[in-house]
């Protein structure tokens, strides 16, 4: 299994009362103690406002987040947890992730969902359609995402978005395209949707028991289209309450996620505490619960 963790972006409430340059400069350095740690991927939040309540604090924007971490590492792969699909036109993400695979040397991943915190939706002008309509939208995402990826042009009509031979140059360096990540806990839709179009199923704040049954269920997602199950990773971004606290029940859930087959974890250990401090300690438990970290 392979660990990666969440980086500080204050979305929340890390750098509540921080100034700016100073909390800026901690995210970059916890990017960089990362992946010197060995842990294999680093990931960020896409939102606007901090959580649960939105405060006048730092939530520094998700894809420039990423950009300048590129600039600061060289191993880990990088990425959202997840993309909200209603925040921007899906060919420009599409846009956005290939410049940013280039960027980073073939390390970025696009992690995507149909989103759900109403306050920065209204409060950004986005309205909040239905959650029919979101996963709808996340389809049409999908369908754009991936052909503007793939070789040539893109053409796709659909019901929330379209594109007419639209040309996307780089597509990326990765091959055949930077891989997609699903997120999402919905068996009846968004595990079809990943099992159509995902290379990755990311599971969100469960434990372990309902990962593992989730997990048969989007196994079952890919029979049901013939596609190899084996062919679909699945992940889990952990609840915080999972780990944030150091010592033994940290290191018996980790080494649950391990067992139960999980491909990914994903972390935010340093959601109370943005320290170098707080990350060490984590992968001292990870390593604890007998899982391996890069060198």
């Amino acid at each position: 299994m392979k660990v990666g963790l969440l980086i500080p972006q204050g979305w929340k409430y890390e750098y509540n009362g921080w100034d700016p340059a100073a909390a800026w400069a901690r995210t970059l350095e916890l990017a960089r103690q990362s992946e010197e740690l060995g842990f294999e991927s680093e990931w960020v939040f896409d939102h606007f406002h901090t959580v649960p309540d939105p405060l006048d604090e730092i939530t520094f924007e998700s894809f420039t987040t990423l950009t300048a971490m590129a600039m600061v590492t060289s191993r880990v792969r990088l990425g959202h947890m997840v993309i909200c699909t209603g925040f921007r036109n899906p060919a420009v993400v599409a846009k956005l992730a290939s410049t940013l695979d280039v960027v980073s040397g073939g390390r970025f991943e696009v992690g995507i969902g149909g989103g759900w915190k109403e306050d920065e939706w209204l409060a950004y002008g986005y309205g909040f359609p239905p959650i029919g309509d979101r996963l709808g939208a996340l389809r049409d995402a999908l369908e754009i995402i991936t052909r503007m990826l793939a070789p040539g042009h893109a053409t796709y009509e659909g019901k929330y978005a379209s594109v007419k031979d639209a040309i996307n140059v780089p597509k990326g360096i990765q091959k055949p395209r930077p891989p997609i990540v699903v997120g999402g806990n919905g068996p009846e839709v968004t595990f079809r949707l990943a099992a159509r179009f995902a290379d990755e199923l990311n599971l969100v704040f469960i434990g372990t028991e309902k990962a593992a049954e989730l997990m048969k269920i989007a196994r079952q997602r890919c029979e049901e289209i013939g596609r190899d199950p084996a062919t679909l990773r699945l992940s889990l971004y952990c609840a915080d309450e999972d780990s944030r606290t150091p010592g033994e029940q940290r290191v018996d859930f980790i080494g649950r996620c391990a067992e139960i087959g999980l491909d990914r974890l994903v972390a935010f250990p340093t959601v109370d505490q943005p320290t170098r401090e707080a990350q060490a300690a984590f992968a001292a438990d990870c390593r604890a619960a007998g899982v391996t970290l890069a060198d």
